[in-house]
Parts: C-alpha cells; structure tokens; sequence
C-alpha cells in the first residue's frame, strides 16, 4: 500500500477526525482558575494491517498563568513543584503554540480536517486545554470542541474497568503506579491501551 493511501486509510478510519492522545497534569480540578502544569501528546499511525500503533510523543512542562490557583494536595499527587528552575517550563501560551502547531502539521500530513481528543477522561483534558486557549487568544483549536474519545468509557465496555492502571494491566500493558501522575508516562499508556481497545474491536470485526 503506497503512503498516500496508508495515510487515507487512517483519515477514513475516524471520519476525518485525527485521534491525538492527550494528558496533562494541573495544579487543581477547575479549568478556568487552576494551571496547566504539564501537556503530552502522542500521534499515533495505523499499518497495512490496519492496526493503530503509537507513532511519536511530545511533552512540555508549563509554567502557571499569573493569579492561578495552586491547590496543594493535587500537587502532592503529582508530585510537581511549579517553582523548581530545572523543570525548563514554557510560557503556557508558547506551550500550547507548540502543541497546536504540530497537530496542525499532522492535519495537513493525514488528511484528516479536525483533531479529536482522546484521554482517559477525555472531559478533564478538554477542559483543560480550551481554558487555557481561552486565555491565551487561540482562536483556532486544532481539536473538536466537544467531541472525545475516552478510554475510560471504552474500557469501561471492553474490559470493565475505569481506572487507568487496572485497565491497562487488563490489556496486559505494564503499569508502573510510581510512575504515574506524569503527563508523558499516562498519555503513552493511555495511547497503548487506546490502541489495544481499537485493534482488538477490529479483530473482531475481521473475524465476522
């Protein structure tokens, strides 16, 4: 199969919609007050076979916008200190640029006319994302602006759990708890077990 067609195939897959998966991690639970502390994102790719694997993963630390609220104990959770100087975090405007600019190039790349969202509580991530666009003047959000594909919601279905951890080692995706709460460690287990979910509904489908 010539790339050109590859690259059809998995525009075709979701109706023109480019599933990026995404994680970030925040200074609290309400998008309009609290910080963009961390955003990762992972493209994935879709083979000859038809089957999605992970492609390529981007990551930035994000310095809190002036005046946010830093809820402490979300910060114990994650681990993150805002203030440490070698954590090398990016204004949340140019961090959110970075984003929206390779997301764009990969629009252009596959096809596909909109990105669309996926994260295990896609809603978390969404909000997220579009309130700190909000503050930043981005006009033009490379992701649909309400629709997501959760992972939670899916391996609720295939595998009944919710939980990221305990749905990932269902799929037999190793998990390493101390390892998460960082917004690249979750969004590359997020995208394995999204591809898994994918590949094996397709399996499926196959079989019929």
């Amino acid at each position: 199969m010539s790339n050109k067609l590859l690259k059809s195939s998995f525009a075709n897959r979701f109706r023109r919609l480019l599933p990026v998966v995404v994680d970030v991690e925040t200074s609290g639970l309400r998008p309009e007050t609290d910080a963009l502390l961390e955003i990762a994102i992972v493209f994935l790719d879709i083979n000859q076979e038809g089957r999605l694997y992970c492609q390529q993963t981007f990551a930035y630390q994000v310095e809190p916008f002036i005046g946010a609220r830093i809820d402490q104990e979300a910060l114990a959770i994650t681990g993150i200190d805002p203030s440490y100087p070698l954590r090398y975090a990016l204004p949340e405007q140019q961090a959110l640029h970075n984003i929206f600019t390779k997301i764009q190039k990969k629009l252009i790349e596959t096809h596909c006319k909109r990105a669309i969202l996926v994260g295990h509580n896609a809603w978390f991530d969404l909000a997220f994302i579009q309130a700190a666009a909000k503050r930043c003047h981005f006009h033009n959000v490379p992701f649909h602006s309400f629709t997501t594909l959760d992972t939670a919601t899916l391996s609720a279905v295939a595998l009944g759990e919710t939980v990221l951890a305990k749905a990932a080692r269902k799929a037999k995706i190793p998990f390493d708890i101390n390892q998460a709460h960082s917004a690249i460690y979750d969004v590359e287990r997020t995208a394995e077990l999204f591809c898994y979910l994918v590949n094996h509904y397709f399996n499926l489908i196959k079989m019929r």
